[in-house]
């Protein structure tokens, strides 16, 4: 990412932070969890609330590394599909950048592909979904005090304080950097090239040699297929029995199904 990104990021941040801290406020009390509190495993608490807003989340490795996430409404159920082939801090962004745009979008939520790459904050509701998630992932009053403790454990180095802080929160490096400017942890005198490109190899390497957990940066390939199909067939079986649909409607439903996700797997 280059300074000019990051500057207009941190600009809307500052202009829009309070509206977003309201929009967290109002999703964590729709979840039932404690505002301001660190949220351990985000997924979980989605897949509830999501069931309630009338989408299903689940999970899927995708052929193409570029993409985040893909999001569709139809006249029925609605669908968040998280791409497991990325790190697992970029799958852990991307469910809580979707949060917004399934409960807050202000333009019409039917279809989205969300892609994993500096191109991400391209648009005013790619900003808004990526505070929104800076927000949720990394609480300020939570993050203000572990960023003391991880730059006094660091001696005062800040690359090694953000990668204390990536690998205690699971989110992308770049989230990180980005939360520590946005709450004036960093300035902008503290920009160097070390901390604007960092690459994959060197992100293992350091967490390696501060004996951080190395996992995080690597997929996790889960792979909910079975259970959506387990869960169709369910539903289609309740259907026929109500002569709502035959087998034959049924049987066509997971054979597309299934060709869409050979395609999205690269089968």
């Amino acid at each position: 990412m280059n300074i000019e990104r990051l500057r207009k990021i941190i600009l809307y941040s500052e202009k829009n932070r309070e509206e977003i801290s309201y929009l967290v406020r109002k999703f964590c009390s729709f979840a039932e969890i404690e505002y301001d509190n660190n949220l351990l495993n985000v997924l979980q608490i989605v897949r509830t609330s999501f069931r309630k807003k009338g989408f299903l989340v689940f999970e899927m490795p995708f052929n193409d590394k570029e993409i985040g996430a893909l999001s569709y409404k139809g006249d029925g159920l609605g669908y968040v599909v998280i791409n497991t082939s990325l790190p697992r801090v970029n799958s852990n962004f991307a469910i809580a950048h979707e949060i917004y745009h399934v409960f807050f979008q202000k333009s019409e939520f039917i279809s989205k592909v969300e892609f994993a790459n500096e191109h991400y904050y391209e648009h005013e509701e790619e900003y808004a979904a990526n505070l929104f998630a800076s927000m949720l992932l990394m609480p300020e009053t939570s993050f203000r005090r572990m960023y003391t403790k991880f730059k006094e454990e660091s001696e005062g180095n800040e690359v090694d304080t953000i990668f204390r802080l990536m690998a205690y929160y699971q989110v992308p490096y770049m989230a990180v950097l980005i939360r520590c400017f946005e709450l004036k942890l960093l300035t902008g005198n503290n920009v160097s090239e070390e901390l604007l490109s960092v690459s994959k190899d060197k992100i293992k390497k350091k967490l390696n040699e501060l004996w951080l957990d190395e996992s995080i940066i690597e997929p996790s390939n889960k792979d909910d297929y079975s259970n959506i199909e387990e869960l169709v067939r369910s539903l289609g079986s309740v259907y026929i029995g109500e002569g709502y649909i035959n087998e034959y409607t049924l049987d066509k439903a997971l054979q597309n199904m299934r060709n869409l996700y050979e395609k999205i797997r690269g089968e």
